[in-house]
């Protein structure tokens, strides 16, 4: 059988919302104006098979989403197999939610397995939340809210509009430059989404906002709805150099344009977790280059931080202490003067394992360490406080 995906053009957009309107899904990669502004970059198309819409990769890997629309899933899911086989080719689905994996294990028991990738994972916040800044989760953004607010006291929100869209037009043309963008591939991408997004604002039906600072644009949100409950932001830009813009944006947007729904979704947000040493904090013997590398990542950490936190990225590092790895074979054995100097330094005598670093990487990978940022913190025993 044929498969024939298509790129997803203007005139697609009724009959792909026509079936998206079914979609059980938070995703934002469930949305015509996503699909349709990123199908360029990353090769992806549609096709309704068995009365279902799907999409999937033009190029490279064969892979579909899970189908969507009135009619049979089982049915579509059988004609793709089918496809796949015929092709000679692996079958597999991609952006598959919890539910859509519960409905493959009922339709094929056992058959399937399912792999999560954080990369492609998104923030979810709860838009009341966002909008108020309450709770200790929102305290670092808030900070930062507060002093933008300070800093700039003439500034101002208000809608995406007709009137002031080329305003926000100009301001990503003066991003993309400030930015580096035409060296770098992925940033140049989105930036020219996020000028598409723009362009063809009153058609694609979006929601967005714009900070103003001195009576100039500074920073800009669009998002639409996905679901029944939920306003996904789709391009988040702001001017570096004003300080707490991001912050500021996020928070309006949620404040004015979030009204009525439950959550506001951002593909921004994470946490980070950088590996530094015992090095990062003095210089060793004979190391001077593995010590030059490891206080830069202490100050990498740190200076990402002071970037990063407004868009909601956690920086942090761990600094394993001596450990019982393959590294350090030569200092674990016994003759070796160094092994006693060190051992004794450790307040239980005793060196770490790998094992010691599961722990605090769960913690800072985990919502436990959200006021954790720009922090290099000791996996060593006690070695550090000798």
């Amino acid at each position: 059988m044929e498969i024939n995906l298509k790129r997803p053009e203007l005139e697609d957009r009724e009959l792909i919302n026509g079936y998206l309107k079914y979609a059980d899904t938070r995703s934002c990669e469930m949305t015509f104006a996503n699909s349709y502004l990123w199908s360029r970059h990353y090769d992806t198309g549609f096709a309704i098979v068995e009365g279902m819409l799907v999409f999937g990769h033009t190029a490279g890997d064969t892979s579909f989403t899970f189908p969507v629309g009135p009619g049979d899933e089982k049915k579509t899911i059988d004609a793709l197999m089918v496809y796949c086989e015929e092709k000679g080719v692996p079958f597999q689905l991609h952006n598959i939610t919890e539910k859509d994996f519960a409905k493959l294990q009922q339709f094929y028991p056992g058959e399937f397995s399912i792999q999560y990738d954080r990369d492609y994972a998104d923030y979810v916040y709860e838009t009341e939340k966002l909008s108020r800044l309450s709770g200790k989760k929102y305290h670092s953004k808030k900070n930062h809210v507060n002093k933008f607010k300070a800093t700039y006291p003439d500034w101002s929100y208000e809608p995406i509009t007709k009137d002031n869209v080329e305003e926000c037009f100009q301001m990503a043309l003066r991003w993309r430059e400030l930015n580096g963008c035409e060296e770098d591939e992925e940033k140049h991408a989105e930036i020219c989404v996020a000028l598409n997004f723009l362009r063809l604002f009153e058609e694609l039906e979006m929601r967005g906002g714009a900070l103003r600072v001195n009576g100039e644009v500074a920073a800009f949100t669009i998002g639409e709805q996905v679901g029944t409950d939920t306003l996904v932001v789709h391009i988040e830009k702001a001017f570096a150099d004003v300080q707490g813009a991001y912050a500021m944006i996020n928070q309006q947007f949620a404040e004015h344009e979030g009204t009525g729904f439950r959550y506001l979704k951002q593909e921004t947000g994470g946490k980070i977790i950088n590996i530094a040493s015992m090095l990062s904090f003095f210089g060793g013997y004979t190391v001077p280059a593995y010590a030059a590398s490891k206080g830069a990542v202490a100050q990498i950490t740190k200076a990402l931080c002071n970037e990063w936190a407004c868009k909601g990225i956690n920086v942090n590092a761990l600094a394993p202490g001596y450990m019982a790895t393959e590294m350090n074979t030569a200092l674990l054995d016994p003759e070796n003067p160094r092994n006693a100097e060190i051992t004794n330094r450790i307040p239980n005598r005793t060196w770490g394992t790998g094992e010691d670093m599961k722990g605090p990487v769960v913690w800072l990978a985990s919502d436990a360490s959200d006021y954790i940022n720009g922090a290099i913190i000791p996996v060593d025993g006690g070695y550090l406080v000798r």
